[in-house]
């Protein structure tokens, strides 16, 4: 099975499952797709976080983030931010192209991989080439942009053709990227990083105003690590290290599993409740995740038992605790798949805010991020930037084993709100024995300012009902209300693999995707 946030990515991925290939050749091939077919979420210039877990134990985690260049910009003594939009965001290299690589490599050297990095970019090269329907996500994001982004350097002529934004259903090309896509596929994905391509990005980049260079992107390389994890009643669940936030979504499940959460109806007040609290708690602790590479980062003492006891013991099942902390925004696409043979992958594309930095590099057709924006400009501060540094990351896939073997993929879009809507999903899924669509479909909560709304409130989707929305009023919850499923609460997606290796999946119904279950086809090759 694969889940995406767009049928055609899931469908190339479903191809590679459906011909013998394995999770993550599958997810190689949706991960090009959808950095074509999402160009407002993710892309060729941006990184992805991977989770890979097999049944013989295999667990590992591939951070592609990219790193600030080695010669910043001298910034003038008053200035509190980085720019979130343009070249003076530009400031991280790209690490999805080596992500995709890097995979690939595993894939051959651990899981008997055949199918070639060609193969797996050909429905991407298409769809860039020959066009694809726009989305309702695209257009949406494009329209509400469009004032801000007539002015993003090289961006209109590739995204807003003629002038106007894209109606929803028309045709779609991106020429310029499908060159750049045949080109990594006949030379490779370290095409993109060393070589005449990757000349032509430092060449764009630098005309744009950027400082990033063609030494930085050499620099650039996967790391493979090993996953956080802790235990929730009967899984075991994987989160990726710092620098992202995946330790924070342990916390927060660690802290929730100091309640008897099935004792509770699903969705009702008691339940949103605690959630909201344990996200509040479990955030007292994410604001010194950073690059490791810069310091010590404590993750046994963020997950110690104890410290997450104490973290329970502090929240008030009669009051909801005040919400300090500034909300970053962030836009992403998670996809996942699962194999014939129990292999698991999950992972998370992004460019961080929707449409990045905002600046087309060159005529490659490449949108780079503005990921250098999530730096702080705090010199004191654990995140704070410097050269050829990782930001803090607030891309954080999962996959949850029983005894060992995958058992659930999972993902959402959504920054800030990654954490907490997988604490919902995950207590539907486990607690309440929910199946995937259903905890999808369920009505979630945002904490904190988004772009719509600047107070630090408890944003709830109305088919909530009003019953839950006055509890948690009568608690001393801010709330503000959410359209039904609304696309501000992210894209989620989910597959679970039964005991009786069945699948069940599906993707978010805020959302343009799908899951898609196959039948591998048998092999029909002669005997030897």
């Amino acid at each position: 099975m694969v889940t995406s946030p767009h049928a055609l990515a899931s469908e190339a991925g479903a191809r590679v499952l459906r011909e013998g290939g394995n999770a993550l050749e599958a997810c190689i091939a949706t991960g090009a797709a959808i950095a074509v077919l999402y160009p407002h979420f993710c892309g060729l210039g941006g990184d992805a976080v991977w989770i890979v877990a097999d049944p013989d134990g295999g667990r590992r985690c591939f951070l592609g983030i990219g790193q600030s260049a080695r010669q910043l910009p001298a910034r003038a003594g008053d200035e509190a931010t980085i720019p979130v939009r343009g070249p003076g965001s530009a400031l991280t290299t790209a690490c999805v192209v080596d992500s995709w690589g890097h995979a690939l490599a595993y894939s051959e050297k651990n899981w008997g991989g055949t199918r070639t990095f060609p193969s797996l970019l050909a429905d991407a090269i298409g769809f860039a080439g020959d066009g694809f329907p726009v989305t309702a996500s695209q257009a949406f994001w494009l329209d509400f942009r469009h004032a801000e982004a007539r002015t993003w350097p090289g961006f209109a002529p590739v995204f807003m053709p003629g002038g106007a934004a894209p109606v929803i259903g028309t045709t779609f090309r991106q020429p310029q990227l499908a060159r750049t896509l045949e080109r990594l596929a006949a030379e490779g994905p370290r095409a993109f990083y060393a070589g005449p391509l990757a000349e032509a990005i430092a060449d764009g980049l630098r005309a744009a105003g950027s400082p990033l260079t063609a030494a930085d992107l050499a620099a650039t390389r996967t790391r493979e690590e090993t996953p956080a994890s802790l235990s929730y009643r009967d899984l075991e669940l994987l989160a990726p290290p710092p620098p992202t936030q995946g330790v924070t979504t342990l916390a927060i499940m660690g802290i929730l599993s100091h309640f008897d959460l099935a004792a509770l109806e699903a969705g009702r007040a008691d339940h949103l409740h605690l959630c909201v609290e344990a996200v509040k708690q479990a955030f007292l602790d994410r604001n010194g995740i950073a690059d490791p590479d810069g310091g010590t980062q404590r993750i046994d003492a963020l997950l110690d038992p104890d410290h997450l006891r104490t973290r329970a013991q502090a929240i008030d099942l009669a009051k909801a605790k005040a919400w300090p902390h500034v909300f970053q925004t962030g836009d992403t696409v998670f996809f996942g798949a699962s194999d014939a043979a129990g292999r698991s992958v999950s992972v998370l594309q992004s460019t961080y805010f929707d449409w990045g930095s905002g600046v087309v590099v060159g005529d490659t057709g490449i949108l780079w991020q503005n990921r250098g924006a999530a730096f702080s400009l705090d010199p004191g501060h654990p995140n704070t930037l410097a050269p050829g540094k990782r930001p803090f990351y607030t891309l954080n896939p999962g996959l949850g084993l029983r005894h060992g073997r995958p058992e659930l993929i999972y993902g959402t879009q959504g920054a800030d709100g990654q954490p907490q809507t997988l604490a919902m999903l995950l207590t539907r899924m486990i607690d309440f024995g929910e199946d995937p669509a259903q905890a999808l479909a369920g009505p979630r909560f945002l904490l904190g300012k988004t772009f719509s709304d600047s107070r630090d409130s408890l944003k709830l989707e109305a088919d909530v009902g009003e019953p839950v929305l006055t509890a948690l009023a009568d608690r001393g919850h801010l709330l503000s209300p959410l359209p039904a499923r609304s696309p501000i609460a992210g894209q989620a997606g989910i597959i679970r693999v039964n005991a009786d290796g069945t699948f069940e999946g599906a993707h978010d119904p805020r959302g343009d995707g799908l899951a898609i279950a196959v039948t591998p086809e048998p092999d029909m090759s002669p005997a030897r």
